[in-house]
């Protein structure tokens, strides 16, 4: 069965921001290549979906709705409902996680 994945507000804003960051401390092209690994990571969450795994900083919280996967240094998290695979946030990983998650996940 394929999953349908949908980028949320977002972890499109956020792609935005790296796209603009990665640009401007390195080059449009490392950008581009960047986004396209993210995309491609996404797209694969069609058929895979459970492959990811549950971030350690809501796994200590006692939530295990959500999972993640690499695509280092970046961390994208996202939710399973149904036939959907929705992508919550795409996040570096270096940052902390902790408030990061609460403040996008939990609110």
């Amino acid at each position: 069965m394929a999953f349908r994945v949908l980028l949320l507000e977002g972890a499109e804003r956020d792609l935005r921001e790296i796209e603009r960051f990665v640009t401007t401390r390195d080059s449009p092209v490392a950008a581009d290549r960047l986004l396209s690994r993210i995309e491609a990571a996404c797209t694969r969450l069609a058929a895979l979906p459970l492959r990811g795994n549950v971030p350690k900083e809501l796994r200590a919280l006692g939530i295990e709705d959500y999972r993640e996967i690499h695509v280092k240094p970046y961390r994208i998290v996202y939710r399973i409902v149904g036939a959907d695979v929705f992508i919550y946030c795409v996040f570096d990983g270096r940052r902390d996680m902790q408030s990061l998650l609460q403040r996008r996940l939990l609110r």
